[in-house]
């Protein structure tokens, strides 16, 4: 894949293997992918497959066996679950990013962090919470606080891990609803880990449709939806294309577990 300029993230022929007692384990096999500033992209792919890999390579956790990792930005991790520390209040719980940052910032710019963290406590219906512990909270609630931590420190790129998948469907729906307006209100470029079909459809402007593992990029899809008024991920169900998008995806899902089965 050629190296775009304006892109915040390009993978090219990205590899990946593990090293155990038994021998080689090898995770992902040949991934490219790039993400363009204010663009959601959806990683889509049977569990297990290498998903996760990707994220830990593209946040510096791992470095990848092949191929080459370009990223110009800061990154912001949201996990499957929120992480919060139940001996924390809310309010807290925002700003440890910025209490591990205090050190090497300047007294100036750590305040207009604080500011800024407030106002997204504020902007986004959890500044009267912001006194609670996380117990005392909804699990969307919580996730919205977990982004809020993660948009706190002003990434420039977002990796979502799954960050829905310990909701109940209803909830599911409405968080992801909620993350999707904040990042695009905070015109962040992110990257959503996933294995269903209608939240990538739903959440991303593009989607890399992984193999089972070793992973490869098997296609990329660049959506388009026709939705009534603005775009959101409840929205984007509505949209007529919405169906045809979920069945090529399910069929070449089918298709790839055929192929290994019978490989």
């Amino acid at each position: 894949m050629r190296m775009e300029e304006s892109a915040l993230i390009q993978l090219n022929h990205v590899s990946m293997h593990f090293f155990h007692r038994d021998g080689v384990l090898p995770v992902l096999n040949d991934i490219s992918l790039s993400l363009a500033p204010g663009e959601i992209a959806a990683m889509l792919g049977p569990s297990g497959c290498g998903k996760s890999t990707v994220l830990n390579i593209l946040s510096g956790l791992l470095e990848p066996t092949g191929g080459s990792v370009v990223c110009k930005g800061n990154i912001g991790y949201m996990f499957q679950r929120d992480h919060l520390l139940d001996w924390r209040t809310i309010y807290d719980n925002v700003m440890i990013g910025l209490e591990v940052q205090k050190k090497k910032q300047k007294p100036e710019k750590l305040e207009m962090q604080i500011s800024r963290a407030e106002e997204l406590l504020l902007t986004y219906g959890l500044w009267e919470f912001r006194n609670r512990y996380p117990a005392e909270l909804s699990g969307g609630m919580r996730q919205r606080a977990a982004l809020i931590r993660t948009l706190a420190v002003n990434p420039d790129i977002l990796l979502l891990d799954e960050p829905f998948s310990a909701l109940d469907s209803q909830t599911r729906l409405m968080v992801s609803e909620d993350i999707y307006k904040i990042i695009r209100q905070e015109e962040k470029a992110a990257i959503l880990v996933t294995h269903d079909i209608s939240e990538a459809i739903s959440f991303a402007d593009t989607i890399y449709m992984l193999t089972g593992r070793p992973a490869d990029v098997r296609s990329v899809y660049h959506l388009h939806l026709t939705t009534d008024g603005e775009r959101t991920p409840l929205n984007a169900r509505k949209a007529p294309e919405f169906q045809q998008y979920f069945t090529t995806l399910w069929e070449e899902m089918m298709e790839d577990a055929r192929d290994r089965r019978t490989s």
